[in-house]
Formats: C-alpha cells, sequence, structure tokens
C-alpha cells in the first residue's frame, strides 16, 4: 500500500484548516501558497472531501473553507479513505465482501488481513487534533 499524493495532500490541507480556519473561511489560495501545491490539483482534492461533508465552502469575494466539525472528529484514515479508496494491501481485501475464487484455499489471505487490520488500526487511531503543532492544540472550532 502506498498513500499517493493525493492522499498525502488531503491530509496536509484539512491540517492547514484546522490550524489557520479559527477566524472564519480560508481562502484556497493562501492554502495552496502555504503548503506548496498548485490551486489547480488542490481543487482535485479538496473536491471529495466538500463531498464527503468534511468541509464547509463559500464561493465568492469573501469566499473559502473551514472544517465542518472539530479536528479532534476527524480520524485520519477516514480523510485517507475519503481520496484514496480503501486502504487495503490486496483487491481482494479492498471490497466488504471477498469475491476472490480462491480465498477457501490461499495461504496468504490470514496475512494480508493481519497487515489490512494493523493499517487500519493506526491510522484510524490519530485525528487531525493528534496531529496539530502543539502550539495550536487548543484550537476548537465549536460547530
Amino acid at each position: 500500500m502506498k498513500i499517493s499524493t493525493k492522499g498525502r495532500y488531503a491530509l496536509r490541507i484539512m491540517l492547514d484548516l484546522a490550524m489557520n480556519s479559527k477566524d472564519g473561511l480560508v481562502p484556497l489560495k493562501d492554502v495552496a501558497l502555504r503548503q506548496g501545491i498548485t490551486l489547480k490539483y488542490m481543487e482535485q482534492v479538496i473536491h471529495p472531501l466538500s463531498q464527503a461533508g468534511y468541509l464547509v465552502s463559500l464561493r465568492g469575494q469573501n469566499g473559502g473553507y473551514r472544517l465542518a466539525k472539530d479536528p479532534s472528529e476527524y480520524r485520519v484514515g477516514d480523510i485517507l479513505r475519503v481520496v484514496e479508496g480503501p486502504l487495503a494491501p490486496t483487491a481482494c481485501l479492498a471490497a466488504e465482501q471477498n469475491e476472490c475464487p480462491r480465498a477457501s484455499v490461499c495461504p496468504t489471505l490470514d496475512f494480508w488481513k493481519g497487515l489490512d487490520s494493523a493499517v487500519n488500526s493506526y491510522v484510524d487511531s490519530y485525528t487531525l487534533a493528534d496531529l496539530l503543532p502543539r502550539d495550536n492544540v487548543e484550537m476548537t472550532t465549536d460547530r
């Protein structure tokens, strides 16, 4: 399993918004500048996060983005799954039901299941609040 650039950027964008939206909406161009991400690519990353209800947005001159909930309510694994899809190490574990015809005789299936469980448990054990720099830890967003 490899987290793509889109997944890494999604996490950086969400953290940036958690750190910088205390006073309201944050223009996307400001996040792009701070994070060194092109605005065009950032819009591709923001779209699925908005669709998932993770962000509040407003268009126009005073528009921008902010988190829809407190940073402590976002698990890192959920953010990654929104932009990456399943984090399964093998295709047979990516769907809810394993449809591999060899599943009943596969000698490696338990190994892959264990790896899948370890990865998902790890990424789900962290929230955005856990990743915030220490000087931002007391920030809440009262939504």
